[in-house]
């Protein structure tokens, strides 16, 4: 057991996420951990869309280039490196990790993967044991949506990662995973903490979800004083700082821009927090309305006493499937009524789908300038617009239903309101995806979760 701080560093928040502070992290942060978050409920259906093109994708595609930068920077500084972006195909992710660290000669280098977490074999026996029943947020069947099924995929938590790590792990690739699980597993592993021990788990996972954004924690996406962030154009990705008994300082690295204090961390801890007193995890139950956060300036916070109970007897699962097809066209209009204009095209894009007698899902008209991110409760200006487009949406069965949207705009270039120009006009009709949650008991999946670790020769 470690009796000293254990350095864990964000890398990645989402697939896209930057490099640059990743490699700056690895470079400057004198850490022990370099910790991924890749995966959203969308990076899925955008793999499985990759697999169903090529059987050897179902990974990231940013996963190969990033560790081929940062494998070397792992070996010389003596970090490890744990990652959720094999995503439908950790499998094949693994496989192509350990042939780019063969090709950079670094021998010795064990590479784990962890899988299990796909269930869309066992779909199946699910419903048979009567497991997969409504929605848990809208009451939809997973029977309805099953013959539409992209992937299926089960929350997994921190303890098989620990596992890789104890055989020896290097890097560690797994899929669906908790979005802390690759922040927290490092201190399951180096303290020793017993798998009831709630509190300090419960501190584990605060620590990972503080982490898991990258730079939310660190003056990213910051609705307060965010125009004070120092060099946002180089900002560093958030560090903390671990002691045996769970308390952690969470700072950056000093090179780095970004910003580290109580209101960065305290907009962080609120993200994505259905109930702050119950945050569920395959792990524990935490109580984040107990936690202490103490600012020590120069971007150095202090987190203590997360409480938490007993982990949950179900795992959650998600199910992404296809739900229609989206058809999009924008037109735009200027000064003067550009507004007027704009309202006016619209009626004569709704008549001609009535009269057409078009069926669609859902038909959405919004104004940009105006109420494109608001919605219709925005008010209505009260001065003139210099511009405004127009956004047509529908949503259709198919593709070539979705597609007839834009053979209704180009002849209102001469046959509509005057003064249209700068028109994106109708983009390709893209597939939709549709989200199913459900739980699944925890003993029907733990015991087919599995870790293989490859050393390269």
């Amino acid at each position: 057991m470690r009796n000293h701080v254990v350095r864990v560093a964000a890398a990645q928040g989402f697939y896209g996420d930057s490099p640059e502070a990743a490699m700056a992290v690895a470079q400057e942060g004198n850490i022990d951990y370099l910790s991924f978050d890749a995966l959203s409920e969308l990076t899925l259906a955008i793999l499985a869309k990759d697999q169903a093109k090529n059987s050897r994708m179902g990974y990231t595609k940013d996963l190969v280039p990033t560790m081929r930068s940062l494998l070397p920077l792992a070996r010389r500084h003596g970090f490890k490196l744990l990652t959720n972006a094999g995503g439908i195909n950790p499998e094949a992710a693994m496989n192509a990790v350990w042939e780019t660290a063969s090709q950079l000669g670094l021998k010795g280098m064990k590479i784990a993967v962890v899988t299990g977490d796909d269930v869309r074999s066992r779909i199946s026996d699910f419903m048979e044991q009567g497991i997969l029943g409504e929605d848990l947020e809208d009451g939809t069947p997973f029977s309805t949506i099953r013959q539409n099924l992209l992937f299926a995929n089960v929350y997994l938590g921190s303890w098989p990662l620990v596992q890789a790590l104890r055989m020896g792990a290097d890097v560690v690739i797994s899929g669906r995973t908790t979005d802390s699980a690759q922040f927290m597993a490092p201190l399951l592993y180096e303290f020793e903490w017993p798998s009831d021990d709630w509190s300090r788990l419960s501190q584990g996972v605060m620590m990972g979800h503080l982490l898991e954004c990258s730079a939310q924690s660190t003056g990213g996406n910051f609705s307060g004083n965010w125009w004070d962030v120092p060099n946002m154009d180089e900002i560093g990705y958030p560090i903390a700082e671990v002691a045996e008994n769970g308390a952690f300082v969470v700072t950056k690295s000093p090179q780095r821009g970004g910003l580290v204090t109580q209101d960065t961390i305290k907009e962080q801890m609120l993200y994505e927090i259905h109930d702050p007193r119950a945050y569920i995890t395959p792990d524990v139950i935490c109580d984040f309305t107990t936690a202490q956060i103490r600012d020590l300036g120069a971007d150095h916070v202090e987190i203590t006493g997360t409480t938490g109970r007993p982990a949950p007897n179900a795992l959650k699962m998600v199910a992404g499937y296809t739900a229609g097809y989206m058809g999009q066209a924008l037109i735009g209009y200027c000064w003067p009524d550009a507004l007027k204009k704009a309202e006016k095209a619209a009626s004569l894009i709704q008549s001609q789908i009535a009269r057409r007698q078009w069926h669609y899902d859902e038909i959405d008209y919004a104004y940009l300038g105006w109420n494109s991110l608001g919605g219709p409760g925005v008010p209505r200006p009260g001065e003139e617009l210099d511009e405004v487009y127009l956004r047509v949406s529908v949503r259709a069965k198919t593709s070539e239903d979705a597609a007839k949207l834009g053979r209704l705009f180009p002849p209102l270039s001469l046959d509509g309101p005057p003064g249209m120009g700068g028109g994106a006009g109708m983009q390709a009709p893209r597939q939709l995806l549709g989200m199913w949650s459900g739980l699944v008991p925890r003993t029907l999946v733990e015991p087919h979760v599995k870790v293989r670790i490859e050393e390269v020769e």
